[in-house]
């Protein structure tokens, strides 16, 4: 029995044995094992904090929601004026401040943080490095764009079906902005990435943003990994173009609530876990590639479209999920070295083990960012 195979056999034994199968729909059984969990996880920070009196604690935790749901409730005054606020960083000036006009790394420090970018990814490093870089971006809506409001994230799994139509992606002014203008007849782009090479197939879009509040958006860095690349071809030159989009309906499927049941309900170790995430079509990689375009097709500057935060703060959310489901076993544990597939060897990482980046923060031990509310954290999923 292939391993896929055992893993739909584990799954339709949980919905026949819940009930869930009375719907004839395994995407809404999925759905409830996620709620499920959801509220498990939320049980467990809420009961972890109960009777603390310093450092974390229920009065300081901040609430991290998802886009849509705040869109639905019309959450979004606070939000609104943030995102004009980024819009008006986006000048060739500011953009020293901050990455790409919003709050990303700054330009004179993106040849540091891409040299460290091959070992952000299919390494041991890769879910506590990213859990502590969206809490930068958190820090900087915060102390330069004056924002007070939840720290959004995308749910991929309200939208798999078909991104174009959700309320984050559908160009209106609360979305994160439309998917690129339709290019016909154009070739897949091919990536160089972490030592890995692929074509990222031609999808629904593939010209600049057509609406919504990142219409007319500058992209400054990049592209690093695919043509055309200018200068000297390492992406760091200044490239002023738009923020192009290329909606991918085959990635999205990849994004559906059984393939987020698969990933936490399947993977009992952190090296399982993280592995299963960066598989070559899983959950990671297709969440970027569903958005696509360029910068999102770039493994190394993909962060210049601001999406990236919020697919993150979901990959954040995952693991935190996972590790709540098993506290006593799943925090406090590291896999593996620091360099992607182990390609240059580079020692096996350890708690002690300092993450970098430059200067946008000081190091941070792989341990001080294991929880969300304990170190520099105190946040929650809901």
């Amino acid at each position: 029995m292939t391993s896929i195979t055992h893993l739909l056999c584990l799954f339709l034994l949980y919905v026949v044995g819940t009930g869930a199968l009375v719907t004839g729909d395994p995407q809404a059984a999925a759905s409830k094992q996620i709620k499920d969990w959801q509220n498990q996880y939320n049980q467990y920070i809420f009961k972890t904090l109960a009777n603390r009196t310093s450092g974390c604690t229920t009065d300081k935790l901040q609430f991290r929601r998802e886009w849509q749901v705040m869109v639905e409730e019309r959450d979004i005054p606070d939000r609104i004026l943030t995102r004009h606020t980024l819009q008006g960083f986006a000048t060739p000036t500011a953009t020293h401040r901050l990455h790409q006009g919003s709050p990303m790394p700054p330009e004179e420090t993106k040849s540091d943080l891409q040299a460290q970018s091959p070992g952000r990814a299919h390494s041991g490093i890769f879910l506590h490095w990213h859990r502590y870089y969206t809490y930068i971006y958190d820090r900087l809506l915060r102390t330069e764009c004056g924002y007070t409001g939840p720290q959004p994230y995308w749910d991929w799994t309200l939208s798999y079906k078909d991104p174009r139509k959700s309320k984050i992606f559908d160009g209106s002014v609360d979305s994160m902005g439309s998917n690129g203008a339709y290019i016909p007849g154009r070739n897949g782009t091919f990536t160089t990435a972490f030592g890995r090479n692929r074509t990222i197939p031609a999808a629904t879009g593939g010209g600049c943003v057509t609406s919504g509040p990142f219409l007319n958006y500058t992209v400054n860095l990049g592209p690093a990994n695919y043509e055309p690349r200018v200068g000297s071809g390492n992406g760091l030159d200044y490239n002023p173009r738009c923020l192009s989009r290329d909606v991918s309906l085959v990635f999205a499927n990849n994004t559906k609530p059984t393939d987020v049941v698969a990933l936490i309900g399947s993977n009992p170790t952190l090296e399982a876990f993280s592995g299963f995430f960066e598989t070559r079509d899983g959950l990671h990689a297709s969440g970027h590639f569903t958005i696509g375009g360029d910068p999102g097709n770039d493994g190394y500057v993909s962060a210049g479209d601001p999406i990236f935060y919020l697919h993150h703060g979901q990959v954040d959310r995952m693991w935190t999920i996972w590790q709540a489901l098993d506290p006593k076993t799943r925090f406090g544990n590291v896999f593996g070295t620091s360099t992607a597939f182990n390609r240059p060897p580079s020692p096996n990482v350890t708690l002690d083990y300092n993450l970098q980046y430059e200067v946008l923060a000081p190091p941070q031990s792989m341990s001080s960012v294991d929880s969300t509310i304990d170190g520099p954290f105190c946040y929650i999923y809901v």
